[in-house]
């Protein structure tokens, strides 16, 4: 596997230090990552996505999902039973998970629900206005105050 190394990237730019960790995330990450639970990435509209993720056998309230620093952390841990039971086969995997989804700027989580054994995670992309495209009006003559200006310096 090849490293690259990104003091170049922090010696020459500011500011851009979240694109450097999850770039050095991205490489550094195996094949032996966590598999569990699946999930579904999908995108429901120009600017909002929907993650779906397998939980079957977990209820609501075993669930945890929590927004913290441009991450999504979903947790679950199963509640303790109060008989044991006995099991032939045991195939339903209900282990404790936590599951982290890195956000970008300006991504909100605006809902969850569990619906027929999955978890569904609703996120809108928000834009702020000044970060919006604005169009400037063209105008064929020059403001008075850049003509005053111009004389003083002449």
């Amino acid at each position: 596997m090849r490293t690259f190394d990104f003091a170049p990237l922090h010696r020459a730019t500011i500011g851009f230090d979240q694109i450097a960790d999850l770039m050095d995330r991205a490489l550094s990450a195996d094949g032996s990552q966590q598999s569990y639970p699946p999930y579904n990435i999908e995108k429901t509209a120009d600017d909002a996505y929907r993650i779906s993720i397998a939980v079957a056998g977990f209820s609501e309230n075993e669930l945890s999902v929590e927004v913290k620093e441009n991450a999504l952390i979903v947790a679950a841990k199963k509640a303790e039973q109060e008989t044991e039971r006995s099991y032939m086969h045991r195939g339903i995997a209900t282990r404790a998970f936590e599951r982290r989804f890195t956000l970008a700027d300006h991504i909100r989580v605006t809902g969850a629900s569990h619906v027929d054994g999955m978890l569904h995670i609703e996120l809108q992309r928000e834009v702020p206005e000044a970060l919006k495209p604005r169009r400037i009006a063209i105008n064929g003559q020059l403001p008075e105050t850049a003509e005053i200006e111009a004389k003083a310096v002449n």
